[in-house]
């Protein structure tokens, strides 16, 4: 039998740092090991209050129990999620992103949405969401299915502003995009925070359409704040089996104490289109959905990615303009990307594309950078179909300053293998994945934190974030297998070193046979 995840969740902690960590301690003595800890509503308090977090910044007191937190629900509370690396408050503490979905090692997926509704659902400050943000979490949740009758729902989800429909006479600032959010995603527990009160409702079911022909439970649990002179509850702890590894029948049967959806008979077709922000799908990790970590507010509407971290490009070993890159290892070579043999190569057609420049990962790459990105990736496909292959592109963006894509082809015999090679790979070192539609744009992938993603011949991507103790050579792993080269004794690139002729000689080879799909080579002329 699959064991269970066991979770924390708490409601608004307002400052109250020292008193949570504290409770969250003897919790886990008592009931654990906890493997996360979330935070649904106001994380931050008055400055005095949060005076209470810089020990645990300096190293003074430590945070037992990982700790994943919302962000900011007004204005004020903005300054604290800026200036962030990897959304890391201090160690343990993660600030999760506006939205997305976050999927724990077991399987566990976890949606959640930081922030209050925008007024009229639209333009929104940095601490409100809207439509767009909505339909980005439905669809990161649903795109992962092959078949629409299979989607089971999600675990968790995680807001801090209620749905409209439960108690909105008592709730006047509930949200009707929640409400719809949760109607299609349906969660198995739903936690906010917010008012202020603890607020239990019997369960209840979400109608079938054409997501499931599953009528999947519901329990939405608000949370007291932390410390409150009620002594409300506001710490609760789930164990939880996956919704994918359950038992439908655990899923679908009922309980005596059920009551109606609240959600069925609202209007909420005025809330969100079905066709809504189909062009603007952000998959999964997101920290602003504005791109603009810096500053408060939108900007104008104007979407910026994030500030790219500046590394002195004569000391990165990778852009073109270092004295320490080996040209001679270079193939072709655009405007804002190389092509290179690989060091200590798989085969003499392994090879990299390479910005040129110092750019960390693929999600951070302008419109302008994705389009030249795409030529590459195309002319390699068109390329090695001509020699009866299929291509496979990988990336790592976790203990690497510079962006590397990994390129490798295969027999077209053997491209069906691929995924399942990955898959299998995955269930040996306990790594999930989830399944994209061909990337299109740099807005599909996380804006920030570590990630791992391959691009298959069938155009749909296998992505994790699940990177902690991630195997650097997970990629080779998969290549060089039983079920595609057989080559195990080329994991290690240190091993397949060759000598600079060698070198020469693939990339003259290389060169030759790809220049009638080489685009620099036009450019050139």
């Amino acid at each position: 039998m699959d064991a269970t995840t066991k979770i924390l969740v708490v409601g608004d902690v307002r400052g109250r740092f020292k008193q949570l960590f504290q409770r969250v301690e003897q919790v886990n003595k008592k009931a654990g090991p906890f493997e996360i800890l979330c935070c649904v509503g106001d994380f931050f308090g008055e400055e005095k209050q949060n005076d209470e977090l810089i020990a645990y910044k300096n190293g003074f007191k430590h945070i037992t129990v990982p700790t994943y937190i919302l962000g900011p629900n007004c204005k004020e509370h903005q300054q604290h999620f800026e200036n962030l690396t990897d959304g890391e408050v201090c160690p343990n503490l993660t600030y999760l992103g506006k939205r997305g979905v976050y999927t724990l090692s077991s399987g566990v997926k976890i949606a959640y949405l930081s922030g209050m509704e925008a007024a009229g659902g639209d333009a929104a400050a940095s601490h409100e969401f809207t439509k767009a943000d909505i339909g980005a979490v439905r669809n990161s949740c649903l795109v992962s299915k092959n078949c629409s009758t299979e989607y089971r729902g999600v675990d968790v989800l995680l807001t801090s502003q209620w749905p409209y429909g439960i108690q909105e006479k008592e709730n006047t600032n509930a949200s009707k995009l929640i409400s719809f959010l949760a109607r299609e995603i349906k969660p198995r527990y739903h936690f906010c925070a917010i008012n202020g009160s603890h607020f239990e409702c019997p369960p209840f079911r979400m109608p079938k359409d054409e997501t499931t022909q599953f009528e999947l439970c519901t329990r939405f649990i608000s949370l007291a704040e932390v410390g409150n002179a009620e002594k409300a509850k506001y710490i609760y702890a789930l164990s939880l089996k996956p919704v994918d590894k359950s038992r439908l029948l655990d899923l679908v049967q009922k309980t005596t104490n059920e009551i109606e959806c609240p959600f069925i008979g609202l209007d909420l077709i005025g809330s969100i289109s079905k066709n809504e922000t189909s062009e603007n799908r952000q998959y999964f990790y997101d920290m602003d959905s504005s791109g603009n970590r810096k500053r408060q507010g939108n900007q104008g509407g104007k979407n910026k990615r994030p500030r790219i971290q500046q590394i002195d490009q004569e000391k990165c070993w990778f852009c073109l303009s270092s004295p320490d890159v080996e040209k001679h290892l270079i193939i072709a070579v655009g405007e804002r990307f190389y092509l290179a043999l690989a060091k200590g190569p798989i085969n003499s057609h392994h090879v990299l594309i390479m910005s040129t420049k110092h750019i960390p990962c693929s999600a951070q790459l302008s419109p302008e950078d994705w389009e030249e990105l795409d030529k590459f990736k195309n002319s390699l496909r068109q390329f090695f179909k001509s020699l009866g292959q299929a291509v496979c592109f990988t990336e790592r963006h976790y203990k690497s300053v510079h962006l590397q894509i990994n390129v490798l082809a295969f027999e077209e015999g053997y491209a069906w293998k691929i995924k399942h090679s990955f898959e299998d790979k995955a269930e040996e070192f306990n790594l999930e994945f989830e399944t994209l539609p061909q990337l299109t744009s740099a807005k599909m992938l996380p804006e920030m934190g570590p990630y791992f993603l391959a691009e298959l011949p069938d155009e749909s991507t296998l992505i994790t974030r699940q990177m902690k103790h991630f195997p650097l050579h997970f990629a080779r792993d998969v290549f060089c297998s039983e079920n595609l080269l057989n080559c195990d004794e080329k994991v290690n690139w240190k091993e397949c070193l060759l000598d600079k002729d060698e070198e020469l000689a693939h990339v003259a080879a290389f060169r030759k046979a790809f220049q009638p799909f080489d685009f620099t080579d036009d450019d050139d002329d």
